[in-house]
This record gives structure tokens, C-alpha cells and sequence, in this order.
């Protein structure tokens, strides 16, 4: 059983006025002075969060809501745990902070808790601040480790803001930053709802797209490929699973020409998908993993690099030539140590397979069922998406790719008058909760979408 905080255990269901009058000041400020990201910065009229508490957050004008979207799908032990928060509070009154080349206990045990779960020889971890330098250190590793230079990403993918990880990102995120000049060729996905390969069946899909994948390695010059680079189960790009064989395809292409497999597992990673790591539910072993986000729940920024014993050994006699003032920070480290450990304690990866198993996967399907509105919906564990179209038979999306639209804008307004945060993202809406989220909290969620959907039903011809 896990023991996140239920609408009865909560130790306080409302703001004082005193809070929300703090909050209208922050706001204020924020828009005088603080520059956001992804965003025209005029028009932005940012949510004010004036605290949080296992699923729920209250925001600017004191309302409770159920925390749909994870943040950046990244409160995999949702907000404000106890076990968390003690860690950091007793880290920071032990060692606040440490350049990196000295040994810390927290990083040490960090490393530990990692690499004990990491599929085969990923044994030796670098740490970075965040998900998009992990993606950059893994390059830089592979391009080192290999002698070659050119990097293999799938279109529909995201793997950071920083520069190279922005190159390599193949949503339109890239374009305004894209020169051209990164080293990265993209490739087409195994994406079986909206199939570039022309398919109708799984098994087709798999076919096509690990054959499309291997023209490009030779008409590229395998030797000059230094690695491939793919999330385990695409996240913000929609969540889509990868067809059976498909991973274990693309596992076979990189050893066959000497390519490093990069596992993207920033977002999928940590339970997120009813696995510590989601490329576990295919049995892959690459040969460098990202993580970030769910490591310590974003409590304190971290991520990392967890490397295979061959590529380790590259470096034993050889200095890596990289480097971070913050990389194993004590307060991160120790917010890992324990969410982590809580994750184990608690079950929590249990429960998220379980959630996705007997409740959001069934009532998804259902969904579907009764809204025309819905085109797809796939996922597992408490990773979904709900891919919303105008028309079943031509797949024509709610919102274009790349943008929103007013019915997704109406839908995401109605979803928060009743009481949900939402993660939405062109014309999906994701179901991505903690994975302790209580069981009677995640069906009245459901329950929520469920009714609004009926929002995007009327715009289904």
C-alpha cells in the first residue's frame, strides 16, 4: 500500500488569505520581471501555485486541483512527501553543497541506488543538473567513445532545451534553433496510429520502420554515426508505444554497425510506466541511459548518464573532457536517495502498473468508446495519452501539430473549472499523475475528463 496523502489526511485543504494575497504580489512581480520559457512573453498569463500536497495544488485565487499533468511529468511521488522533504532539510544541515571532485555520501549511495537498477553493465553514473545536459553528456560520451560524429533521432521526440539537445529533439521545438550544423539526421518513428510507412498492423509497422531506419544508417555512412538516440516510450510527443520488436530491432541495427544506443529515459524513467526504466518492457540494454525528472521527483534539479562498463573504460586512463560545478549537489542527491528508496518502500512502481492495469487503461478504453472526439488512446502504467481528432476516419487532430487550437483551448478551460490540472500538448491530453495517486482521487480525474470531453465531441464531424 502506498501512503501518499488522501482528501482526508491532508493537513490543510485551504489558503488563508494572507497566502493568496502573497500570491498576487508574486504575480505581479513574475510579470515585471521573470522571462519563461516556450513563450511569447506578452500575451502569457501564467497559473499562480500558492502550495502543494500529495496530488493536489491550489493555485493564485485558492481553488484545490487534482495535479493531472506531474508538473513536467516529473512529481512521480507527488508533491510535498515527507520522507523527501526530511532528507533534504537534514542534507542541508550536514553539507549543503560540494564541488564535484570530492566524494559525498549522498551522491555515493545516489550512484548506488541507480546502477543497481539499470538494466545490465549500466554501472558507473555521471550526474548532471537536469535531463537536457544528461542528453549532452551521452553524446559527447558516444561521439569520444566511438571517434565518430553523426547522431541518429526520430522525428516526434523530445530530449531537451539546451543547444545540441534541442538539435536533436525532432519536435518543432527544434526549428527556430535548428542551423543544420549539430551532426544530427533524423529519422521516421514506429508510430502505428498516424503510420509513415503506410501500415494497418503492428507487425507491419515494425517491418517498415526498422527498414526505413537501416537506409538511413547506410545512406548516412554507418561509420560516421556515433550514436542513436531514442526515448524508450516517446513523452511529450504523444506517448506513443513502440510496436512489438520495434526496440529490440533498433537494439539489433546499432550493434550490427557499431552505433551507441542512447535510451532517452528523462521523462519514462523512475516508474513512470509501471517499470523502474521503461525500456524494461522490452528488454533492451543500451549502451548509455538519460534520467532526470522522476529520480528525486524534481524536488531538487538532477539527471544523469548511466554508462556501460565498455564506455566507462574509454575513460579510465583518458580525462573525460566535461564537466558540471553541480553535478552529484548533496541536496539533490539526498532527494534521490530518499525517493528512490521511498518509491521501493512504498511500492510505488507496483502501483503504477497496477493504476494503468485495472483503472486508467479500462476507463480510457471506455472513454473511447463513448466520445467520438477520441482517436487513440495508448500507455501503460500512469504514462496515457488521449489523442483527441475531428474525424475518426481521417485522423484529422483536434489541434495541428505544433500548435492548439480554440476547441483544445475550451477543453483545457473546462477541465480546470472542474478541479484538474491538465498536461495537454497540441491535440492530446496526457494522464500522467503521481504513482501513488489515490485510487478514489485518480477515478474523480477520470470522471472530469470524462464529462468535458463531451466539449470536444461537438466539434467531431
Amino acid at each position: 500500500m502506498t501512503t501518499n496523502l488522501t482528501p482526508d489526511t491532508l493537513t490543510d485543504t485551504k489558503v488563508s488569505a494572507e497566502l493568496i494575497e502573497a500570491g498576487k504580489r508574486a504575480y505581479e512581480l513574475d510579470r515585471e520581471h521573470v522571462f519563461h520559457s516556450w513563450q511569447a512573453q506578452g500575451p502569457f498569463k501564467p497559473m499562480t501555485i500558492l502550495k502543494a500536497e500529495g496530488s493536489y495544488v491550489w493555485d493564485g485565487d485558492g481553488n484545490r486541483l487534482i495535479d493531472m499533468s506531474g508538473q513536467l511529468v516529473n512529481t512521480n511521488i507527488g508533491h510535498q512527501h515527507p520522507a523527501v522533504v526530511a532528507a533534504i532539510q537534514e542534507q542541508a544541515g550536514q553539507l549543503c553543497t560540494i564541488a564535484p571532485q570530492h566524494v559525498n555520501i549522498a551522491r555515493s549511495e545516489a550512484a548506488r541506488l541507480i546502477a543497481e537498477r539499470t538494466p545490465g553493465d549500466l554501472n558507473h553514473v555521471f550526474f548532471t543538473n537536469g535531463g537536457a545536459d544528461a542528453v549532452e553528456h551521452a553524446i559527447r560520451m558516444a561521439r569520444l567513445h566511438t571517434g565518430r560524429y553523426k547522431v541518429l533521432s526520430a522525428y516526434r521526440s523530445y530530449h531537451g532545451g539546451t543547444q545540441l539537445a534541442v538539435n536533436v529533439t525532432g519536435d518543432p521545438r527544434r526549428i527556430a534553433n535548428d542551423y543544420g550544423d549539430a551532426g544530427v539526421v533524423h529519422f521516421m518513428p514506429a508510430y502505428t496510429y498516424r503510420s509513415y510507412f503506410g501500415t494497418t498492423t503492428e507487425a507491419e509497422e515494425t517491418e517498415r520502420a526498422l527498414r526505413h531506419l537501416e537506409d538511413m544508417i547506410v545512406l548516412e555512412g554507418a561509420q560516421n554515426i556515433a550514436a542513436l538516440i531514442l526515448e524508450s516510450i516517446p513523452g511529450t510527443a504523444g506517448i506513443y508505444m513502440p510496436p512489438a520488436g520495434y526496440l529490440e530491432g533498433v537494439r539489433e541495427l546499432t550493434k550490427k554497425y557499431g552505433i551507441m544506443y542512447i535510451a532517452d529515459e528523462v521523462m519514462a524513467g523512475f516508474g513512470r510506466s509501471g517499470k523502474w526504466f521503461s525500456v524494461n518492457h522490452w528488454n533492451v540494454i543500451p549502451d548509455l541511459l538519460t534520467f532526470a525528472k522522476g529520480v528525486n521527483s524534481g524536488y531538487v534539479p538532477l539527471g544523469g548518464v548511466a554508462i556501460s562498463d565498455a564506455i566507462f573504460e574509454t575513460f579510465r586512463d583518458r580525462v573525460y573532457p566535461g564537466g558540471l560545478t553541480y553535478s552529484g549537489h548533496p541536496l539533490a542527491c539526498a532527494a534521490a536517495v530518499a525517493a528512490i528508496n521511498t518509491m521501493a518502500d512504498e511500492g510505488m512502481i507496483e502501483n503504477a502498473e497496477r493504476l494503468g492495469r485495472d483503472i486508467i487503461g479500462p476507463r480510457l478504453a471506455q472513454m473511447m468508446e463513448r466520445h467520438p472526439s477520441i482517436g487513440d488512446v495508448r500507455g501503460a502504467g500512469v504514462f496515457w495519452a488521449i489523442e483527441l481528432v475531428k474525424n475518426r476516419e481521417t485522423k484529422e487532430p483536434m489541434a495541428a501539430y505544433g500548435g492548439s487550437s480554440p476547441e483544445m483551448n475550451e477543453l483545457i478551460g473546462a477541465l480546470k473549472a472542474k478541479g484538474i490540472l491538465p498536461f495537454a500538448n497540441f491535440n492530446r491530453i496526457h494522464v500522467v499523475p503521481a504513482l501513488n495517486i489515490p485510487d478514489e482521487v485518480l477515478e474523480q480525474a477520470l470522471d472530469a475528463i470524462d464529462e468535458a470531453l463531451e466539449i470536444a465531441d461537438k466539434y467531431v464531424s
